[in-house]
């Protein structure tokens, strides 16, 4: 499956992913897939119309930095100066309160199948696929997010190019093998990582990693690895 960059400013849409990818956690699920769907598909009246809107309706704040994001790119697209600063400020860094394991055990059923520990399914082995095959690719992890009614996948990538198209790849992906709300966190430097991406990758398993890359420390089950070194 190929991924085709979004006609835009690169400038606004890395802002808006770095800013979406920044909202992990704490803008529902339903919604920030769809977002980034958005994104993805170079979609930017319906960010402008649904992002500022999102974050008041859920009294969600915005840091310095990631206000610095949204300015980058929403009024680049036509977002009117009134709504932008009615958003709420917010603490730095924000706290987050979610729960991850690296692989499930026995008996622990996820959203589309059900996943013993060490294993690797052929959802795992298709984005491992996709993102072995995409410019600028360093590592793919996935982790499960388990303080929900069923465990969530948690997709973790570091990319260094066209990091939205990649997103709306993998989370078509996971839509079309039963996950609703897919979660697909790609990252890069020199976006520091939040707190909800050092949680996850802390419980997190490598599915695919580029040869250039130093290997992965030996010990503690969950290691990092580079996304959090990078």
């Amino acid at each position: 499956m190929s991924v085709t960059p979004a006609q835009s400013d690169p400038t606004a849409e890395r802002a808006c992913h770095d800013l979406l990818v920044r909202l992990a956690g704490r803008l529902p699920e339903r919604l920030l897939w769809r977002l980034r769907d958005w994104l993805a598909a170079g979609a930017h009246p319906a960010l402008v119309r649904s992002l500022p809107k999102a974050l008041l309706r859920h009294r969600i704040g915005l840091t310095d930095a990631e206000r610095e994001l949204m300015e980058v790119c929403l009024p680049r697209w036509g977002a009117p100066s009134r709504l932008l600063d009615a958003v709420l400020p917010a603490s730095d860094p924000v706290e987050v309160n979610a729960s991850f394991q690296a692989d499930l055990g026995p008996g622990e059923e996820c959203a589309d199948v059900a996943t013993l520990a060490g294993w690797r399914d052929g959802v795992d082995l298709m984005l491992a696929a996709v993102v072995r095959g995409h410019p600028g690719a360093k590592e793919l992890r996935r982790s499960w997010r388990v303080d929900r009614p069923r465990p969530q996948r948690i997709v973790l990538a570091h990319v260094t190019e066209n990091l939205p198209a990649l997103t709306g790849v993998m989370q078509r992906i996971l839509r079309a093998h039963g996950d609703l709300t897919p979660a697909v966190e790609v990252v890069s430097p020199p976006l520091a990582l939040p707190p909800y991406h050092r949680l996850a990758l802390r419980e997190s398993v490598s599915l695919w990693r580029s040869p250039d890359r130093e290997p992965v420390a030996r010990g503690r089950r969950g290691s990092t690895g580079a996304l959090v070194d990078a």
